[in-house]
């Protein structure tokens, strides 16, 4: 497992310096204007010699290759650089945000696992019935469905026409401090939603695997000598349903940040989905560059756990490859 994971952290570096050329290449051949973006309406009567002088010192009048070079040789070395759009340092900016995502991510990741999980086995135990039908119905109607559609749905029907649950935020409004209790009850709704984006997948892939392991012959040994259905689908064939979902975690994670960055908009929770936003319409080099290699690195770790997962859940699988 060590020597996995550190041949995957070696082959990351290559990975992670063509993501970040990559950033600063496609801003670069953006139309928009990072100096516009950072004047506002104040550059609309700013003389070209001011403007010029602001460029230099946003550093976007350099080569393209030598503003790259000079943003990665001062990240190695911990300094992030200064957000233009943000008015802070890159640092303060991810570390004041990535929490709230992380919190919102990883309750709707599990919630989709567990749920899933468990439809899935309903579903799989009898392929071809009513409930699996009907499960599978649903599954495929919501991989159909895009999670800001869901999340604007969920706000019209909970917060707009019950009224149980707030509309979005974090805290209730007019509220100077944030408690646990307020943050929980505004995490429903984005956590369940995105936890809904994510459950199709899950759900498909269990049934898949549970169904295909019901028909094995080990299974049919274990019927034949009297073992009760409990046993044989808990026992056996949800251990060997499983495997495939553990390949699954990974590869989601791509699509749970993207899912989690629109929620976040839906919902205004005070993740990084603003920051996002805001940095490619400002053409933010510094910060793009960084919340790029943060999506990269979650997706790189999701991917290697998901290995480890495998590794450990099936004897048959080495680390050596």
């Amino acid at each position: 497992m060590a020597r996995m994971t550190g041949r995957r952290a070696v082959h990351a570096v290559p990975v992670l310096l063509a993501v970040t050329f990559g950033v600063f290449a496609v801003a670069a051949a953006s139309p928009f204007d990072p100096v516009k973006a950072y004047t506002g309406t104040a550059g609309l009567t700013a003389s070209q010699e001011n403007l010029d002088r602001i460029r230099a010192n946003l550093g976007v009048d350099q080569p393209l290759v030598t503003r790259w070079w000079e943003w990665l040789t001062a990240a190695v070395q911990g300094d992030l650089g200064q957000s233009a759009v943000m008015r802070q340092p890159v640092a303060d900016v991810i570390a004041e945000r990535i929490g709230w995502s992380s919190l919102l991510a990883v309750t709707a990741f599990a919630l989709a696992i567990v749920l899933g999980t468990l439809l899935g086995v309903l579903a799989g135990r009898r392929q071809g019935g009513r409930l699996d039908r009907m499960i599978t119905s649903a599954a495929y109607t919501l991989e159909a469905a895009p999670p800001f559609w869901l999340g604007l749905l969920a706000v019209w029907f909970f917060a707009l026409q019950l009224g149980v649950l707030p509309a979005g935020g974090l805290t209730d409004t007019g509220s100077d401090t944030v408690t646990a209790g307020q943050v929980a009850e505004h995490l429903v709704l984005p956590a369940a939603v995105l936890a809904v984006a994510q459950l199709p997948w899950f759900v498909l892939y269990v049934r898949q695997g549970v169904g295909d392991a019901l028909a094995e012959d080990p299974v049919r040994g274990a019927r034949a000598r009297g073992l009760s259905e409990r046993t044989v689908l808990l026992g056996h064939a949800f251990r060997s349903g499983m495997l495939p979902v553990l390949t699954l975690i990974g590869s989601r994670v791509p699509e749970l940040i993207t899912g989690a960055l629109l929620v976040e908009t839906v919902f205004s929770w005070p993740g990084i989905a603003a920051a996002t936003v805001q940095a490619a319409t400002s053409v933010d080099f510094p910060l793009l560059a960084a919340l790029t290699v943060l999506a990269t690195l979650a997706v790189l770790v999701g991917n290697l756990l998901s290995d480890l997962l495998y590794g450990l859940a099936d004897p048959r699988v080495t680390f050596d490859g």
